[in-house]
């Protein structure tokens, strides 16, 4: 790592920022180390890294020109925040990204198929010679991670074990195709569902999003503008869309993966009235300017559980809600945000409720908005 780099200046903003949320952990160190010394070798743009959380690993490389492939826009804007002028590109994944890099490296993701999406496309693009440093906490590393790799690298190596975190080093690329797009037609809805590897739930339709289908005729059947807030591989835009061909959607999500499913899943369903957005809590969107949103919030931030992102969602549908506009809302039904949401948004009633899920409507009050 460079030396004398301050990685507890480091901040999340504007991401959740609490005493138990860090921009940084030992793992982000582990990888710099094991890399230091090809990294003080390389030339300009030699250096990619992929899924910094916050820009330790970006910015602690000390390489100049480094390239940049964030799955979160709201990591890249913590990115920006961080960098104080320092230099990098955000690229999206692809040829532009991974052509020429001697060094990659990656915060290990969970997803199995997003590792080998990403591999794939090291081993296809990167220099001969290029060196992919992963790296993760052992908590969510498996076995599994090394035969992925192995299937785009000649070698694969395993670094000692250091305060709980671990890298896997893999060079000698094989030159092979990309991972395919996954696809999936569900006869039950009558739609092709894409998706890319970091995409949750894949091809499938999580039985939350399904309990939000069951109910989407009810939701503000007079609405001319709709939200999908959160929309994953926008299963719920495009049933929206098919359901009412006159109705403006906006398919909104602050992971690439989902706005790159998203798009596939429309462009497989020939839907072309649904606007994609790339945006943190609907940061772009103007107040009190749509009928309905609906949400499927996540009840995690990266590794912790936590309702922060829940209640940051909640927020930004309120302001964007009209008054008298609706937000319906899908969620555990342990959690109980229908207090919440009441604060939040106004008057919520429970429109259906089984021992796994609840889903809920509220109606934007006029009260609220005036505060707003």
């Amino acid at each position: 790592m460079t030396i004398g780099f301050d990685f507890d200046a480091l901040r999340r903003y504007p991401d959740i920022e609490e005493p138990n949320l860090f921009a940084v952990d030992a793992s982000d160190r582990l990888i710099l180390d094991e890399a230091a010394e090809l990294l003080a070798a390389v030339g300009p743009g030699e250096v990619v890294v992929v899924g910094d959380g916050y820009g330790a690993l970006t910015l602690g490389s000390g390489a100049r020109d480094v390239r940049v492939f964030q799955d979160s826009v709201v990591g890249q804007r913590a990115l920006v925040a961080n960098s104080h002028g320092e230099s990098y590109r955000n690229l999206p994944l692809g040829e532009e990204l991974f052509t020429g890099a001697r060094v990659v490296l990656m915060q290990l993701p969970r997803s199995l198929e997003e590792l080998d999406e990403l591999a794939a496309s090291v081993a296809h693009w990167a220099a001969d010679d290029v060196i992919l440093y992963a790296g993760g906490r052992i908590k969510h590393m498996t076995p599994a991670m090394n035969g992925v790799l192995a299937r785009h690298f000649g070698r694969v190596d395993v670094t000692h074990a250091r305060q709980k975190s671990r890298v896997l080093v893999a060079s000698q690329p094989i030159r092979g195709t990309l991972a395919p797009t996954r696809r999936q037609f569900h006869d039950d809805l009558g739609l092709w569902i894409c998706a890319t590897g970091s995409a949750f739930a894949g091809t499938k339709v999580d039985i939350g999003t399904r309990a939000l289908l069951a109910v989407l005729a009810q939701a503000a059947p007079h609405a001319a503008i709709a939200i999908d807030l959160g929309c994953g591989t926008g299963v719920v835009a495009a049933a929206l869309a098919r359901a009412r061909p006159g109705i403006a959607v906006l398919a909104s999500d602050a992971s690439w993966g989902a706005v790159e499913s998203t798009r596939l899943t429309m462009a497989a369903n020939e839907l072309t009235t649904v606007t994609i957005a790339w945006d943190d809590a609907l940061s772009e969107q103007p107040d009190a300017s749509v009928d309905l949103v609906l949400l499927n919030p996540p009840f995690h931030l990266g590794g912790t559980v936590h309702t922060g992102a829940a209640s940051k969602l909640f927020a930004a549908a309120a302001r964007a809600l009209r008054p008298g506009g609706e937000l319906w809302t899908v969620y555990n039904s342990h959690l109980g945000y229908r207090p919440e949401l009441a604060r939040t948004v106004g008057p919520t009633r429970e429109v259906s409720r089984n021992t796994k899920f609840t889903v809920a409507v509220s109606v934007k009050s006029d009260a609220l908005n005036e505060g707003q």
